[in-house]
């Protein structure tokens, strides 16, 4: 049976170039796996299920050795445990002249031998361009923030809606839970800047969302 994997980084990012080489293959839709995961370890759902359905004799297409993972040590391992462990073979559709399982194993023992070479220097390479993709973003991120650039969710602020329902809030008039999904925010969010409402001067406060 022809099996798909398909990988990219995060939900953000399209694997439709991956899964158009698969279905050239002829490759049944229902056993193309596909993960919007990082690489660096193998605990990612559809490729954990597509590893329990792997059988002796199955073919394993990725589009590119990085795709299986980016850890060392991790991709020899998974390699090596499909096709020697369970038997099925796995051919990288972007170097299928050096990395087509089905070549190695026909020349047996010698065959390891080179398959272990050319497999060892694929991975180290993929997981230096993780480690130098993820610095990169270490940078990237170092550079905004000196130019201000705030990440994450902006903070949700005390106005005057707030003070209208923190005082309906008070007065008993509504409940808690009432008021914070009124304000479309957490429970511990609204807390929080009832705690920061407490520590201000209130009257000041609603004085000046008044204005």
């Amino acid at each position: 049976m022809d099996i798909g994997y398909a990988r990219v980084s995060d939900k953000d990012q399209n694997p439709e170039r991956q899964l158009l080489k698969f279905r050239e293959l002829g490759i049944d839709e229902r056993y193309i796996f596909i993960d919007k995961l990082t690489g660096a370890d193998f605990d990612r759902p559809q490729y954990q299920a597509m590893r329990l359905l792997l059988r002796a004799g199955d073919l394993l297409y990725l589009d590119a050795l990085d795709r299986l993972g980016r850890d060392y040590d991790g991709i020899i391992f998974e390699w090596k445990y499909i096709t020697r462990e369970i038997g099925a073979d796995i051919v990288c559709l972007d170097n299928e002249i050096l990395f087509d399982s089905r070549k190695f194993r026909a020349m047996a023992d010698f065959g390891k031998v080179l398959e272990d070479q050319f497999l060892s220097l694929l991975a180290y390479v993929a997981e230096q361009e993780r480690k130098k993709s993820k610095q990169r973003q270490r940078e990237g991120i170092a550079v905004a923030k000196a130019e201000g650039i705030v990440f994450g969710r902006p903070k949700f602020q005390i106005d005057e809606k707030f003070i209208r329902i923190y005082s309906e809030w008070r007065s008993e008039r509504i409940t808690a839970v009432t008021a914070y999904k009124t304000l479309g925010v957490s429970a511990a969010t609204f807390y929080r800047r009832v705690k920061e409402l407490k520590q201000s001067d209130y009257s000041t406060v609603k004085c000046k969302t008044q204005k």
